[in-house]
């Protein structure tokens, strides 16, 4: 058996090697490592995938999430509401630009910002909503909208691990996320869905004016050379990693495909278990599964069991995760903001109780069987 990885993009890029060395190759050769065509290529190949008519690339997935917050014209000590329950670069760019972050309940089955929590948490100095689709599963957008058109707030979707995650509104209607809201931005860190051979991320509207302001800022604030019209930031994808993106690209619904084949296994194996929940599928989102997180249900001694078992497996070479153990508002970070409630139980709750499982592209059945039969093992005690 091949040695059980949390992911692997090694055995991954042996499959596409061929054709991502060449480009690569022809990257080097062409001299044109900063905005070379091979950028231009992925930023419109994305937008068709999205059905989006902008794609703007950047360095990371955190500048994304910023230059998206710079060009809505937020000012100091507007209020930015997004979930407790997430990676911290998520609430950290908010702060960054001395803007208040409010945190936000989530839902205990789908992990994603409960849009009942998030209306507890509107006030008049309430600005914009970032949800987080965590995990690879969407966040209830439809009714995350209908709040923001209610309260007159900009949306700005963190797709950073669910990119190809299809959305179903009530009427039917299907939309990537990413696309839904005023903005959306990703990440393509090596270990995402989309994932690069390095950093990179991208921002996408349907506004062409929004469009012309992320570009800019992107951009050191310049609409053309050396004419700087707003005060902007260095951030752009370098050519060959746009290269590599655009093979990979190609690939995205298959490799999403075979985490969701992984995650069928999971499911089937561990069903009914009393000490197990596995992740909830919400009927409007096409979950991605950019992680696959359990709950353990053991009653006051579900941390415990948590931690035993992350020991338990790394004793047997696998490799597992916890995703978050530490919240935002129980983040130091954050502590001499006073918009934060001291006590949100079901975020507190999820922390305890997660465990994430290696989930990839490239896990067969006999993986799958060891990581699942030590798991068993392991609750039988």
């Amino acid at each position: 058996m091949r040695p059980v990885q949390m992911v692997d993009t090694k055995t991954q890029y042996q499959k596409i090697k061929t054709e991502v060395d060449s480009a690569v190759v022809g990257v080097m050769e062409s001299a044109a490592f900063i905005n070379g065509k091979p950028v231009q290529d992925f930023a419109a190949n994305l937008s068709a995938y999205l059905g989006i008519k902008h794609t703007i690339p950047c360095a990371n997935g955190t500048d994304a999430l910023q230059i998206a917050m710079m060009a809505l014209g937020l000012q100091p000590g507007d209020e930015v509401i997004t979930p407790s329950f997430t990676y911290i670069a998520t609430t950290e760019v908010i702060a960054l630009l001395r803007l208040t972050p409010v945190l936000a309940e989530v839902d205990p089955k789908t992990f994603c910002i409960d849009p009942a929590g998030l209306e507890k948490v509107i006030t008049a100095k309430t600005k914009a909503i970032v949800p987080v689709h965590l995990y690879g599963q969407a966040a209830p957008m439809e009714e995350i909208m209908a709040i923001a058109k209610k309260h007159n707030l900009f949306v700005i979707e963190d797709n950073a691990q669910a990119i190809g995650c299809d959305y179903t509104f009530s009427d039917g209607t299907v939309k990537k996320t990413g696309t839904i809201g005023h903005i959306g931005a990703t990440s393509f860190y090596p270990s995402k869905n989309l994932g690069a051979f390095g950093d990179g991320g991208a921002i996408f509207t349907d506004d062409d004016a929004l469009a012309g302001k992320l570009k800019m800022i992107a951009n050191h604030g310049q609409s053309r050379r050396y004419y700087h019209d707003v005060v902007g930031c260095n951030s752009r994808l370098d050519t060959i990693q746009a290269a590599i993106l655009d093979i990979k690209l190609k690939h995205l619904d298959e490799y999403n495909g075979a985490r969701r084949a992984a995650a069928d296994y999971y499911d089937k194996v561990f069903a009914g278990h009393p000490k197990i929940k596995t992740p909830f599928r919400a009927a409007y989102s096409k979950h991605v599964f950019h992680q696959y997180t359990l709950l353990l249900e053991d009653g006051i001694n579900s941390s415990k069991q948590r931690e035993g078992l992350n020991e338990f497996l790394a004793v047997h070479k696998i490799p597992s995760m916890i995703y978050y153990p530490v919240p935002g508002h129980r983040q130091k970070m954050f502590e001499h903001f006073n918009t934060n409630p001291g006590d949100m139980p079901v975020t507190d709750w999820l922390t305890e109780r997660v465990i994430s499982l290696p989930v990839h592209t490239e896990l067969d059945e006999e993986q799958l069987q060891f990581i699942t039969g030590k798991v068993l093992d392991y609750l039988k005690s």
